[in-house]
């Protein structure tokens, strides 16, 4: 703690609750935004608020987005033929940055780890379910991490789809198994892309 500044003690909380935040790169944070002239530090406050209360799901494919369709889905030029499937908003930032994939996603929140207690009725999967059912969609690419987990939720939504007659292909192993597609870069991405398989 430094000192007993109640409002800083309380900044520096805040920000250590944040994912990969330890205690010494919250105080620097929070010292960071003392030392902001204070228009700054408003304008900071309410980029956090303003994001927290607009951004929401996209209602067709499950990303965040500000409107009600976000800008893949509603983009005439995109494949909609063609899925990529994701565990996370993040991944699709990750893909977009390929430059190489033209078709829209879905994000499942997730991957089934009956460990940590998620199961399939925890992801966005029923939401998938039902995009499929539409019969425009040809091909499912199963984008999940190449870890235990993500190979399960990858084989369990190919069982489901299997059946609808419409082509699942799994991502090429350009991605290390146990990697983040997050932290993939772009040419290994493309390439991963490229060279998926049929599952």
């Amino acid at each position: 703690m430094s000192y007993n500044i109640v409002p800083l003690n309380e900044l520096i909380n805040q920000f250590s609750r944040l994912p990969g935040i330890g205690k010494k790169t919250a105080q620097r944070l929070a010292y960071n935004i003392i030392e902001q002239p204070p228009e700054r530090a408003k304008q900071f406050a309410e980029a956090l608020v303003n994001a927290r209360e607009k951004i929401h799901l996209c209602k067709c494919c499950q990303s965040l987005t500000d409107k009600d369709i976000c800008e893949f889905c509603s983009d005439e030029k995109r494949d909609k033929t063609t899925v990529c499937v994701v565990e996370d908003p993040r991944d699709v930032m990750a893909f977009e940055r390929t430059r190489e994939y033209r078709g829209v996603y879905h994000v499942l929140h997730g991957v089934i780890s009956p460990l940590d207690g998620v199961g399939p009725e925890q992801l966005k999967i029923k939401e998938l379910m039902a995009r499929l059912s539409s019969g425009e969609i040809t091909e499912l690419i199963m984008a999940t991490n190449p870890t235990v987990e993500g190979e399960a939720t990858a084989s369990y939504i190919s069982r489901l789809v299997k059946p609808m007659g419409i082509k699942v292909t799994r991502l090429a192993y350009g991605i290390p198994v146990g990697g983040d597609l997050e932290y993939a870069d772009e040419y290994t991405l493309a390439r991963a892309l490229e060279g998926r398989n049929e599952i």
